[in-house]
C-alpha cells in the first residue's frame, strides 16, 4: 500500500509542494497535475493508485472531473478523496454523489491527510481480494472489481461496489446506518450517516436497469438490508 502512486490535481503550488513532499516522506509516489487537462493527459497513459483532487480548479472543477472519471469505465474504480475548502453538507453529499470516496477540508493537517489515504487505500484493496458472489443472476467480482448482471455490465462507483459486496456477503441481515459507516467506509473516517442515504439511491439506481434494485430493501426505523424476499 505505501507504494502507491498518487496523483495530486491542485492549483495551487504552495499546497502541491507541501503535500507531494509528504506523500514522498510516507513512502507513496506523486505526480502532479495543475488542472484537469494536464491530469487528463497523464491519466491516458497511466493508472495511479489514488488521485487527490482539489474542489476549486481553473476551467473545470474537481467535483465535474470526479463525474467524468465515475462515467468512464477506465476509472470508474479509481479510489478518489477531494481536498475542498467547501465542507457545508450539501457540498459534501453533492461529492459523494459524484462518486467521491472521502473528504479532507482545508486547512488539514499532513498527519489527517496521510490517514486518510491509507483508509481508503485499504479500503480498495479489500474490495478487490475474496470470491465472487452471486445471487439470482447478479455477479460481483472482487478480483475484476466488477459487477454483472446476467453477463451485462453493471455500471457501480467503488462505494457502491463495496456497500453491494458486503450487502451480498450478508444477505438478509439488517443493518443500521452507523453499521454500515463502519463496515464500508470504515470507523476512522468520520462521514454523515445521511451519506449512507445518498449511496443507496446510487446502489439502486445501478442495479435498477437489471431489475435487481429490489433487493436493497429500506427496513423503515433501523436502516437497510440485502433480501431477495419482498
Amino acid at each position: 500500500m505505501e507504494s502507491a502512486h498518487i496523483l495530486l490535481v491542485e492549483d495551487d503550488l504552495a499546497i502541491a509542494e507541501m503535500v507531494a513532499h509528504a506523500l514522498q516522506h510516507h513512502g507513496f509516489e506523486c505526480t502532479h497535475a495543475v488542472d484537469v487537462a494536464e491530469a487528463q493527459r497523464w491519466l491516458g497513459e497511466n493508472r495511479p493508485g489514488l488521485i487527490l483532487l482539489d474542489w476549486m480548479l481553473p476551467g473545470i472543477s474537481g467535483i465535474e472531473f470526479a463525474r467524468r472519471l465515475r462515467r468512464e469505465d477506465r476509472s470508474r474504480d479509481l479510489p478518489i478523496i477531494m481536498l475542498t475548502a467547501r465542507c457545508e453538507e450539501a457540498d459534501t453529499v453533492a461529492g459523494f454523489e459524484a462518486g467521491v470516496d472521502d473528504f479532507v477540508g482545508k486547512p488539514f493537517s499532513i498527519r489527517e491527510l496521510i490517514a486518510r489515504i491509507r483508509a481508503v487505500l485499504r479500503r480498495a484493496g479489500a474490495a478487490q481480494r475474496g470470491a465472487a458472489i452471486e445471487v439470482d443472476g447478479l455477479r460481483l467480482d472482487p478480483g475484476s472489481h466488477r459487477v454483472t448482471a446476467a453477463q451485462d455490465t453493471v455500471k457501480i462507483g467503488p462505494t457502491e461496489f463495496r456497500m453491494l459486496r458486503f450487502f451480498m456477503d450478508n444477505q438478509e441481515r439488517v443493518f443500521t446506518r452507523s453499521q454500515l459507516l463502519d463496515n464500508v467506509w470504515g470507523n476512522s473516517v468520520y462521514v454523515e450517516e445521511r451519506t449512507v442515504d445518498v449511496h443507496i439511491r446510487r446502489l439502486r439506481k445501478a442495479l435498477a436497469v437489471s431489475g435487481h434494485d429490489r433487493f436493497v430493501q429500506t427496513v423503515h426505523g433501523t436502516g437497510y438490508r440485502f433480501s431477495r424476499e419482498p
